[in-house]
């Protein structure tokens, strides 16, 4: 009886506070997608540092802190222009004619204190999408290496993110974003294909034919500084790389799984296709082919691990490698000087997981979409969307990248003199040297 009156007591004050028990459950935070998310957000952020440590090592010894410098000031000027107004720009409502979008909420993030979207603290969420804005300029800063003044880079990264970065993230990813919409389900592009890696590529080729190559490029050796550091920047990008993928499926379920597996998948694929391929032609394997393999696998499953299944990953992460090594042969054929790959790993590579994802989708997401459409959507179909995201990021990237360096140029200057590009970047700009050794060539 006791039992009794206690439940009965206790569904009167349920039935009383019904309304408020409703909207706590609508507005309850999931903790385990909440949990998978704030680890993602760690994930994305040590591929900063992973991508410094990658690069610093393929540079030479005078320019090893100037070239880690690049993919570190990212972290905080994009990291304050973010919550500024980044996230407002680019996942708000769309404005002048969906250029770019809006939301008085997120300006200093300021309206989202107690927000929770779908399940999980919407502070959460804009920061995991910060880091991806992040990284993406960071990556250019591969093909402008050893030759370019630390202010005019800053000027150049900031623009770029404003110009480029902000525009194609609200077509591809915002809600209302043109590009979301369409087709069966909007251009497929998981964690950043197009936003990231092809906008980035593009823009390094870009930058480098601005620029034009660094003195004594090609006939003087400029042999890397530290293979040792490469190769851990690589481990922590591929380790990175599953919140990079994984977390962009935004929970912590089935397609959370799918995405983490692929990734993994497609990065072995590729490092072993790319040690096989020297295995064949020059008869031994190299720790820097080794981690470009694994690049050039993770580029290209970024579009699509959402869609693919493992044989897809493997089939793309082979081909990957096999392109972008012929790419890399083909940079030396032509003379520019990007320095460190950019846009023969990760405009390449990634440009190809766009289009070539579009054969190997799961035969449960082609089904969804034929019934979104009332039709049978084929690979050919869904070729088509990816085509038109691929042209209007490569269209934007590359026209828009040659004025920021006119800018860049005209006002603060971009290119190093010869005399402080001769000395080094560290000593130079920083007043630092890398090794506490005497700066060289070597």
């Amino acid at each position: 009886m006791k039992q009794r009156r206690t439940l009965i007591s206790l569904g009167l004050v349920l039935a009383t506070a019904w309304p408020s028990v409703a909207f706590a459950a609508e507005n309850a935070v999931d903790t385990g997608t909440t949990a998978w998310m704030l680890i993602s957000t760690g994930l994305v952020l040590l591929m900063v540092p992973g991508l410094a440590m990658f690069y610093g090592g393929l540079v030479r010894t005078k320019n090893v802190l100037g070239t880690m410098m690049h993919s570190f000031v990212a972290m905080a000027l994009i990291g304050v222009l973010w919550p500024v107004c980044g996230y407002a720009l680019t996942f708000g409502h769309g404005i002048l004619g969906g250029l770019v979008g809006w939301n008085n909420d997120y300006f200093l993030l300021r309206g989202i204190d107690n927000t929770i979207t779908n399940g999980v603290p919407e502070y959460i969420l804009a920061m995991f999408q910060g880091k991806f804005a992040i990284i993406t300029p960071a990556l250019i800063s591969g093909a402008l290496a050893e030759r370019v003044y630390f202010r005019g880079y800053c000027l150049f990264i900031v623009l770029w993110f404003f110009a480029v970065y902000v525009p194609l993230c609200h077509w591809v990813w915002a809600p209302d974003g043109w590009l979301y919409h369409a087709g069966a389900s909007g251009v497929i592009d998981l964690a950043g294909g197009l936003v990231i890696h092809v906008s980035a590529g593009v823009s390094a080729l870009v930058v480098a034919l601005f620029l034009g190559p660094r003195r004594g490029y090609p006939k003087i050796a400029m042999h890397p500084n530290n293979l040792v550091m490469t190769m851990m920047g690589a481990g922590l990008l591929w380790v990175g790389w599953f919140g990079f993928n994984a977390g962009s499926t935004a929970q912590s379920g089935l397609e959370t799984a799918r995405a983490l597996t692929m990734t993994q998948v497609s990065a072995a694929s590729g490092a072993l296709t790319w040690l096989i391929i020297e295995a064949l032609i020059f008869k031994k394997a190299t720790s820097l082919g080794f981690v470009s393999g694994i690049l050039a696998g993770l580029v290209v499953i970024t579009p699509a691990a959402g869609v693919v299944q493992p044989t897809g990953a493997i089939t793309l992460g082979a081909i990957s490698s096999l392109v972008c090594y012929y790419a890399l042969q083909m940079k030396l054929k032509l003379g520019y000087d990007d320095s460190l790959d950019c846009f023969g790993i990760h405009g390449v590579g990634s440009g190809l997981g766009v289009l070539l994802l579009s054969f190997f989708i799961r035969d449960s997401w082609m089904a969804k979409a034929s019934a979104a459409v009332g039709r049978t959507w084929t690979a050919l179909d869904q070729l088509q969307i990816q085509l038109m995201g691929i042209g209007v990021t490569i269209a934007l990237a590359a026209t828009v990248t040659i004025i920021i360096c006119l800018v860049v140029e005209k006002s603060v200057g971009f290119r190093i003199d010869e005399q402080e590009e001769m000395v080094g970047l560290d000593q130079s700009l920083h007043g630092e040297s890398g090794y506490g050794l005497v700066s060289s060539d070597r």
